[in-house]
């Protein structure tokens, strides 16, 4: 398994976003809402394919700049990973995502903000 499975960008004006991502990158990304929360999801080859793939995101709970980047590890339990952190270290419990399972936010050692994700 890969260890980062998903990066979340955050922005302010996502068609602002958009379209620098776009035309810089020489990509098309495709729009979603999800639970309120407007995305764009970069491209993604399913199979084989090297790299892992992510959103931009504009949410009342994302502000963008130097720190604002958010890499979500792949792990086979989210439970075990937060049983194994300070509690204060958890700053987004345990979450469904529908049919793509689950995740939740830790705080590293250093005060990054980290995703964890399972299916």
């Amino acid at each position: 398994m890969n260890p980062v499975g998903w990066f979340e960008i955050a922005v302010t004006d996502i068609e602002r976003a958009i379209t620098f991502y776009e035309n810089a990158l020489g990509v098309s990304l495709a729009r979603k809402e999800m639970g309120g929360t407007q995305m764009a999801w970069f491209p993604v080859e399913e199979g084989n394919a090297y790299g892992a793939t992510g959103t931009l995101i504009q949410s009342a709970d994302c502000s963008p700049g130097s720190s604002s980047t958010v890499i979500y590890f792949n792990v086979n339990s989210i439970d075990d990973v937060i049983a194994r952190v300070a509690e204060s270290a958890v700053l987004h419990p345990k979450t469904q995502i529908g049919d793509s399972g689950f995740y939740a936010h830790i705080e590293d050692s250093e005060g990054n903000r980290v995703g964890i994700h399972c299916h």
